[in-house]
């Protein structure tokens, strides 16, 4: 180490360029000297510094690092360097970050400096600790290199990795003759090697030839079925760059991806798994399996009629985890649960939970009889919904995973049970209105339950005055009709945040509780006749007032051909309100399909124009053609990862189911 030390002060760091322009050069040095004086006793937290000065987010190779590279390597292969692993895994970072960037943000001494250091960071491939050995892989150049190494190799936790990396780089060879040599190991694998290494060779196959996956299902599902193996797999699947090894359910979900271009063979997979799991009372493969299922379904709506009767029977399985995953996919497929209403009004009290997942199995299982319509689900609902937001500023949970429905999700389609649910949403907002998280969430509800929301009148307007709720409040007595037209004044004085559309808004919604019409038309309309925000909140409402803004209309149209996207779409509905005439509009509007069509992901604009389609009432051939093709496709309608994309789905469905049936 005291050769390192010397070399270290011959350097100028404080000469170099650094990474980051707040994070002093000479930071690189300090941090190499403070590792190279631990030594034995040096650890990953010791090297953070070091992963600091190299900043290996901004895809940048700064000449700092470049002279840092000799050191790095220096200390990765001394034997008694304690965080040898990591300086290693450092190493492939910068090989990786080096291949990726522009050229233009690599130092121009990097290359050389790599070069100069070649022998010494292949041997790497060679160490003799396996751990060293497994984290150099990605340092291998090709699938030669990498052969060498399958050659000789007898640790399994190298072997494993090696063969994923073979995979990988001959996915990544131009060449057939490599791609031949790797195909042959993995033959090999398959036909000799235990039942681990030959999942991994799968993985291996797949990287280069995609439909392995498929043909190799029936040898997937044996082995990772089989309770015998799990311990195998914690014994041997290690990747580099990560510290642990994986478990079997780690290693399905990775082998759920495999069959990403082949979505009914990925049905096949889980569902036979999950029926395995049932067999074997196996809890750990039935969660795993569930969690793809689940992942799949968000996707892929055919997967509903594999997975309804499996997550129906589950709901009886005696691990909180498993009822739990069953009641939320339940509750996602939405009607079609209700020949499992019973079991579902049965968990209604149930407490299980799923780890580090969102509510209970009783939380899943009402809200599955919601979108049931079964009314044993309503009492108690409001309060459970608020319950994850009382005394907490906000929920934990990752989208993509199962987790609770917002508030709204739950409660507007309820509005035929308006009646029922009102008192409680009301006790809420009286309680914990100001201040509460949901509020604006409860606001939304009354608003799309219209006049059937009334008795929450004096609770609404009691927030008039507080400008964090006053605009959605406005919106819930607009919506309320005739029964909230005593607030109209109130609603005029509201505290809305001093913005120009709040106040737009605020005219509109007078008019609509009985004030005066002309007036709130000159303030909407003269907006619209200016180039100024707020265009887009202006063009929304003046289409409100129907052929009474006709003279407006030059300028609508004129939005309508010159704006951007969204004021496009926003100005042929109001042209087509003010004229009574289809076209231009139907026209503009049959834009907006066509993303969707081609596959994009623009569904909020795309379920717009087919709500003016439809109300419109005209729609042309060649429309009617693409959306008989969307809704006969096999992908989810939705751009989202979670339950909301059943939610989306189902509404866009109907809308272009809506459609579909003009004359």
């Amino acid at each position: 180490m005291r050769t390192v030390l010397e070399a270290l002060d011959d350097v100028p760091w404080e000469k170099l360029e650094s990474t980051l322009g707040h994070h002093p050069a000479e930071e690189m040095g300090r941090a190499l000297r403070r590792l190279a004086r631990k030594g034995a006793s040096a650890t990953e937290e010791d090297c953070y510094p070091l992963f600091d000065c190299y900043a290996p987010g901004t895809g940048r190779i700064a000449s700092v690092v470049t002279a840092a590279l000799p050191f790095i390597i220096a200390l990765a292969q001394d034997a008694d360097m304690g965080a040898r692993t990591t300086l290693v895994q450092l190493l492939a970072s910068l090989s990786r970050t080096a291949a990726e960037a522009d050229p233009a943000l690599v130092d121009a001494g990097w290359r050389d400096a790599w070069r100069a250091q070649h022998p010494t960071i292949q041997a790497l491939l060679a160490d003799p600790r396996p751990d060293v050995r497994r984290e150099a892989l990605p340092l291998a150049e090709g699938v030669g290199v990498l052969l060498e190494r399958w050659h000789t190799e007898t640790d399994p936790t190298v072997r494993l990795p090696l063969l994923l990396a073979l995979g990988t780089a001959a996915a990544r060879s131009a060449r057939a003759e490599p791609v031949d040599r790797v195909r042959t190991v993995v033959a090999e694998v398959l036909r000799t090697d235990g039942p681990v290494m030959r999942i991994a060779a799968v993985h291996a196959w797949a990287a280069f030839d995609s439909r392995a996956s498929v043909r190799e299902l029936d040898r997937l599902v044996e082995v990772l079925s089989d309770p015998a193996v799990r311990p195998q797999f914690e014994a041997i699947w290690y990747i580099p760059d990560v510290e642990s090894a994986f478990t079997r359910e780690d290693v399905i979900s990775w082998t759920a991806y495999l069959f990403e271009n082949a979505p009914r063979t990925a049905l096949d997979f889980v569902v036979r798994l999950i029926d395995t799991a049932r067999r074997n009372g196996d809890t750990l493969l039935c969660r795993a399996a569930l969690d793809e299922a689940w992942r799949l379904s968000v996707d892929r709506p055919f997967a509903a009629s594999s997975l309804l009767p499996l997550a129906g029977a589950l709901l009886a399985d005696p691990d909180d985890g498993v009822r739990y995953r069953a009641a939320h996919l339940l509750a996602v497929l939405g009607s079609r649960a209700a020949p499992y209403a019973d079991e579902l009004a049965a968990l209604l009290d149930d407490p299980g939970e799923a780890d580090v997942l969102e509510g209970t199995v009783g939380d899943h299982a009402r809200w599955a009889l919601t979108r049931i319509g079964d009314v044993r689900a309503l009492p108690g609902l409001v309060e459970r919904l608020y319950a994850p937001y009382r005394g907490a500023g906000a929920r934990g949970y990752v989208l993509g995973d199962p987790h609770l429905p917002e508030v709204e999700d739950v409660l507007i389609p309820l509005g035929a049970h308006a009646e029922a649910l009102l008192p409680g949403v009301r006790e809420l907002l009286r309680e914990d209105g100001s201040g509460s998280p949901v509020t604006c969430r409860f606001l939304k509800v009354l608003t799309a339950w219209g006049p059937a929301a009334a008795p929450a009148l004096p609770e609404v307007v009691a927030l008039l005055g507080d400008a964090r709720y006053a605009f959605h409040a406005i919106d819930a007595l607009a919506a309320m009709g005739p029964a909230a037209k005593s607030t109209e004044p109130a609603v005029r004085g509201c505290a809305v945040p001093d913005f120009s559309g709040n106040h737009l808004r605020v005219a509109w919604a007078a008019w609509r509780l009985g004030g005066d019409r002309d007036s709130a038309l000159r303030l909407i309309g003269e907006t619209v006749l200016t180039e100024d925000e707020p265009l887009h909140v202006a063009l929304g409402l003046l289409g409100d007032f129907g052929t009474a803004a006709a003279r407006y209309a030059d300028r609508v149209r004129h939005v309508m051909e010159h704006g951007d996207n969204r004021l496009r779409l926003d100005a042929a509905v109001a042209l087509w309100s003010m004229t009574g005439e289809p076209e231009p509009t139907v026209s503009v509007l049959e834009e907006y399909l066509l993303p969707v069509a081609g596959g994009g992901d623009a569904y909020g604009p795309f379920l717009d124009a087919l709500r003016a389609l439809a109300r419109i009432g005209t729609v042309s051939p060649a429309a009617r053609a693409t959306l008989r093709t969307l809704r006969s496709s096999d992908r989810r309608l939705s751009e989202y990862g979670d339950y909301r994309a059943f939610l989306q789905h189902e509404e866009i469905s109907s809308a272009i189911d809506e459609v579909l049936a003009l004359p």
